[in-house]
């Protein structure tokens, strides 16, 4: 769970999630599951908070069927691919998900 003043500290990382958001054309409701998981789980160094809103946008178009693959929420969140296949299946599991097995 997340402060209501968390969404004013972040702002930066949240606008950069909307941004990646329209990049890879993904809804408002996989947004908003995005932007929920990144603040739950932001770190506090920059390189950290980046790997992790590139794992949230990843895990959450999972979690709202409008899956992208892990290189295109990498290139749009500026990390590598292999940041996002370590980070997300630790974010869902954070939230209360069961991560695929596949």
């Amino acid at each position: 769970m997340y402060r209501a003043s968390d969404r004013v500290e972040h702002a930066a990382w949240i606008e950069r999630l909307e941004a990646a958001s329209e990049t890879l054309d993904l809804d408002a409701e996989t947004r908003s599951t995005a932007t929920d998981l990144f603040l739950s789980q932001a770190p506090d160094s920059v390189d950290g908070k980046r790997v992790v809103a590139a794992g949230s946008l990843y895990a959450a178009a999972l979690i709202r069927g409008q899956q992208r693959s892990q290189s295109a929420v990498a290139d749009a969140m500026d990390v590598s691919r292999l940041s996002v296949q370590q980070r997300w299946k630790s974010i869902l599991a954070d939230a209360g998900f069961t991560p695929p097995t596949w």
